[in-house]
């Protein structure tokens, strides 16, 4: 999958994939029909420059901060309304992106 989502633009991703297809298309049939049925949406990441499509497929950032969120509102099985979510919600964020000090590299 890695030659899908790191190929130089679209015509090699669409390539790669038809090869990813034939190697893998008996075993993750599944898989890899959703690839195609959604490919549509998959590929207008190829209108993004490299670096940013690198940011988009790096989703340990993503990760962490969902971990993070996750972590913050377990212990509160339910909110009073909407508002009161929103409110933890960013006020976890503002906790979170105090934490990043690492700037993307080559951004």
């Amino acid at each position: 999958m890695k030659n899908i989502y790191q190929a130089p633009n679209l015509e090699v991703a669409e390539n790669n994939l038809c090869i990813f297809e034939e190697k893998w298309g008996k075993k993750y049939g599944l898989a890899v029909k959703s690839w195609f049925t959604n490919w549509a949406e998959l590929s207008t990441y190829f209108a993004y420059p490299a670096p940013i499509r690198k940011l988009i497929y790096t989703t340990n950032t993503i990760e962490g901060f969902n971990r993070q969120v996750r972590k913050s509102t377990k212990n509160r099985p339910h909110f009073p309304d909407d508002v009161a979510l929103m409110k933890i919600l960013y006020l976890v964020s503002q906790r979170i992106t105090k934490k990043w000090i690492n700037p993307v590299h080559d951004w």
